[in-house]
Order: C-alpha cells, then structure tokens, then sequence
C-alpha cells in the first residue's frame, strides 16, 4: 500500500491548494465590485481633463509651459504601474513585456530611458533590466490614496520641467472588462504628442478615453485665461498629471482584482480535476494492493493444503 499512501498524500495536499485559491477567488470577488467603483467614479474626471489639456495642447496660449512644446527625444521616463502582490496570472507579465518592447525601440535609437515603478512587482522586475530606476513607491492598499503618489509624480515633473527627460509614458492595465485586462502604454507628456495619441485612437470602442477625448485638428478657437494664461495652464496641468496617474492605479486595481479572481477560479478547477485523476489511480492502487494479498492468501492455503 506504500504507492496508496503516496497517492493519498498528494491528493490531501492537492486540497488544501485548492482551499486557498478558493479562498483567495472569493475574497477578489467581493473586493472587485468596490474597485469598480473608485475606478467608475474617477474615469469621468480623468476622461474630461484629457479633453481639456488637449485642446490647450493645440490652441496658442501667451504662456507657453514646457509640457505644451515636443522637443528631440534625448530621454523617456516611464511610469509603470503593477501590482503588489501575485497570484493575478499573465497580469503583470503582458505589461512588462508591452514595456521592454517600446524601451528596446527607444534604447536602439540611442535614448535613455529611466524608470518609475508603482507597485512592488514593478520594483522587483525592473531592478534586473538595464535601465536606471529614479523611483519606487508600493503597498497603495486597496484604497489608493494620492498622497503616496505624489512624491514619484514630482520626480517626473521636475525632471521633464528641467529638461532632463523629453517624454514620459504612462503604462498600467486598463481595466475593460472582468475577463479583459488590456496593457496600455500611453504619452503622458508633452502634450502635443499626448493630443496626436488621442486623435490617432479616437474612435476605438476598446479605448473610452480615446472615444471621449476626440480632438479635432481643425479648430481654430483658443481660451480666454483670467488673471493671465501662466499660472492657468500650471493649475490645470497638475490636475491632469495628478488625475491621470492616480486614475490609472484605480483602473490597475481593478485589473488585478479581475485577473486573480479569474486566475484562482482556473486553479481550483484544474485542482478539481487533478483530485479527481488521482482518486482513480488511487483506487486503482488500492485494488491492486488487495487482488495481490488475496492471491498470495490463496497461494499460501493451496500450499499448505497440498
């Protein structure tokens, strides 16, 4: 019975895998819904300050900030959103690999690049890609606040508004739906090329922030600003860059719950499964232990009868 009891261990072990990852969907389950709502209640805000900051982008202010001018890309910071923990499958994995794509494009033109991570997973992974890491910030909780972020976002900002970068790239999964997770990488800065991305997307049903924030290039009005177009423009321009990367943690937060719901749903079915597999090789062990025994029952009678 030595095989049976390997078996059997297995098949306990195998349960109490599955106890976890079914604790661990339930728990995602309950948690999406209110990740939804911060995510829904934030989209609308987000959405209307790339409107706004995109038509700024292509009228002619007096005052012209540094964000509202494209210069010759010499260096790219992104900011790349991730989780903190595992478990939530290729969540991750699909949007790292989107960003070591475009940072490769970059690299073989001979741009720099650094690197900003929001969430542990981030920290962990860029740490082993050559690039120079300015930046970390992790656990934002399940309730992100902006507080925590602020202190990566002005590493940013103050880095573009000296000119040592010349762009910036927001990367975090976009949540669609709770079997879709989208990986999206999106200019962030300079304006001018933030507008040209939206006007490029803008009606794709798979991207409500392109479909909403449409820019037409043939305008020809411009703002009226009061007191005076600087410290305008400087107000609204923090907004944005302040909504756009805290909204893009709420819509990752999503993602996660989604993905590790889904993720842990497949584990213990495929757990399921394999109990399952090995109950039958169980009892086929089991049955072959006792035909054994009974034959040699048998075989030790015959020979003391004859």
């Amino acid at each position: 019975m030595a095989g049976a009891r390997e078996i059997r261990t297995k098949i306990k072990s195998v349960g109490n895998t599955r106890k976890v990852t079914s604790a661990l969907q339930m728990v995602s389950a309950s948690k999406i819904r209110r990740a939804q709502e911060l995510m829904g209640s934030s989209r609308p805000y987000a959405q209307r300050m790339r409107n706004v900051v995109a038509h700024i982008a292509q009228a002619t202010p007096d005052y012209q900030h540094p964000a509202l001018k494209e210069r010759e890309v010499k260096r790219v910071c992104y900011l790349v959103v991730s989780t903190d923990r595992g478990l939530c499958g290729g969540l991750n994995a699909n949007l790292f690999r989107k960003v070591l794509a475009d940072i490769h494009g970059w690299q073989q033109k001979g741009v720099g690049v650094e690197i900003i991570a929001i969430g542990q997973k981030a920290a962990q992974f860029f740490r082993h890609v050559k690039v120079d890491m300015v930046g970390t910030v992790s656990h934002l909780g399940d309730h992100p606040r902006l507080e925590k972020l602020v202190g990566v976002m002005k590493i940013a900002d103050d880095s573009f508004m000296h000119g040592k970068i010349d762009r910036i790239y927001l990367c975090y999964n976009q949540f669609v739906n709770t079997m879709i997770q989208r990986a999206t990488v999106e200019t962030l800065m300079p304006l001018p090329a933030m507008a040209k991305e939206i006007t490029s997307a803008a009606g794709d049903e798979l991207h409500p922030a392109a479909s909403e924030a449409k820019v037409e290039r043939a305008t020809s009005w411009d703002y009226l600003y009061e007191p005076e177009a600087e410290p305008v423009i400087r107000h609204v321009l923090n907004r944005y860059f302040e909504a756009t990367v805290y909204h893009a943690t709420l819509e990752n937060l999503a993602s996660e719950h989604a993905a590790r719901m889904v993720a842990m749903k497949a584990a213990s079915d495929n757990a399921s499964k394999a109990i399952e597999t090995l109950t039958l090789s169980y009892n086929k062990a089991r049955q072959s232990a006792i035909t054994q025994e009974i034959s040699e029952i048998v075989g030790g009678a015959a020979a003391v009868s004859g």
